[in-house]
């Protein structure tokens, strides 16, 4: 059997690093082609460029060229290679560097990269006829009805854990025979605190995700439960499930990654202990799995799982990203782009932490949605730029202060 090959983009990130990873322990079942990076850790780009023999990379950060070429060379050094003995693979810059890795033909392309700047490469991949590991969940939530009547059945495969344990649970009937998914969220680290106590939560407290390791801006969503909201429209748009038939419930432990109900009254559960790494091995590897992405749950070690509803006063985030889908068009982007920025700021210490989603839930209220015969890119887009303009207005950053 060939080794499949593989384009990972935010290579350098959470996923990114995870997935090398595991192609690291499997190098017989994959072969990675081009890696991708946003230019901020040039260091680790070209250590992973030059471990894994890559054709290409790409920086979205045009500036960085030259800081990669030297990364090179001094990754190189370090190796013990003599000059002339490695070769530099081919190097792009610019924003629409990701989406030229992701056309090159392969057998996979994860998108790792993090925010609505994924969705030119979703779509690069798409129309390329890649099979599309999906982690950017933005550029589905945000693309919506332009992600899905571009894609082939089964072409994309997600990587959120919610999404991966959904499509194996759905393994076990037809789609005629579903009746609810249901998505499981640990309530992040300030779950049952009163708003009072929240006034001052710093960026450490909001980082401090009690079950998973993640990137800065998925930990935070995930302690506002603005991810849970954007995953719920993910999986609306994924598996064609109507909003109301999906629901989110809160699992601390989260040893159930997500569950499916069928008609006759049963319900399927994936369970494994709190990894990507099984997720993204099921994608890289899809139908198949990838024997020992990680360790099984031990069910001979007592534990004990606890549900609970999600209490909208507490986490209105998720009712928020419930009607911002049910709403359609660009609404979805309005609400991303202005947590976006909502996000960057509690992060710069410009806005207090239970201002987040109030802020998001202002911009998406000021939104006027226009009539689309067919949603394209360009008002996705102008509707993206419109929501961080307004999200900054609101929250007084200026334009010339942006990250």
């Amino acid at each position: 059997m060939n080794p499949r090959s593989v384009v990972i983009l935010g290579s350098t990130g959470s996923i990114g690093t995870q997935a090398l990873e595991l192609i690291g322990r499997n190098r017989d079942r994959f072969h990675v082609l081009a890696l991708s990076a946003g230019g901020d850790n040039v260091a680790l780009l070209a250590e992973q460029a030059l471990e894994f023999g890559v054709e290409a990379v790409a920086v979205a950060k045009a500036t960085v060229a030259q800081d990669l070429q030297l990364a090179f060379y001094a990754e190189a050094q370090r190796k013990g290679y003599a000059q002339g003995d490695f070769r530099i693979p081919k190097i792009l810059t610019g924003p629409d560097a990701a989406g030229e890795l992701a056309a090159l033909p392969c057998d996979v392309v994860l998108n790792g990269v993090n925010g609505s700047v994924g969705l030119h490469a979703t779509l690069a991949a798409l129309e390329a006829g890649n099979t599309l590991a999906l982690a950017n969940k933005e550029s589905l939530v945000i693309g919506g009805p332009i992600v899905t009547r571009l894609a082939k059945p089964g072409q994309i495969v997600p990587v959120d854990s919610e999404h991966s344990a959904i499509a194996q649970c759905l393994r076990g009937g037809s789609p005629d025979e579903v009746r609810k998914l249901l998505l499981t969220a640990s309530g992040g680290p300030f779950l049952g605190k009163p708003r009072a106590e929240l006034e001052n939560v710093t960026v450490e407290q909001a980082l401090d995700h009690p079950n998973f390791a993640m990137g800065p801006v998925v930990t935070i969503n995930s302690a506002t439960l603005v991810n849970k909201g954007l995953e719920l429209i993910e999986a609306h748009l994924l598996f064609g499930i109507p909003m109301d038939r999906i629901d989110v419930v809160i699992h601390r432990q989260q040893a159930i990654h997500s569950m499916v109900e069928f008609v006759d009254g049963s319900t399927m559960a994936q369970i494994g202990v709190p990894t990507m790494t099984v997720p993204i091995a099921l994608a890289l590897g899809w139908p198949d799995r990838i024997p020992d992405a990680a360790r099984p749950w031990d069910f001979a070690e007592a534990s004990t799982w606890t549900f609970q509803p999600v209490d909208d006063t507490e986490f209105p985030s998720v009712q928020l990203a419930r009607e911002a889908g049910a709403r359609g068009g660009t609404v979805p982007a309005v609400f991303n782009a202005a947590n976006e920025v909502c996000v960057q700021a509690f992060r710069d210490g410009r806005l207090p932490f239970v201002a987040i989603v109030d802020t998001v839930a202002r911009v998406v209220t000021d939104h006027d949605v226009p009539s689309y015969e067919e949603l394209s890119v360009d008002d996705v887009l102008a509707a993206d730029a419109w929501a961080r303009a307004r999200a900054r207005e609101i929250t007084g950053v200026q334009e010339n202060q942006k990250a």
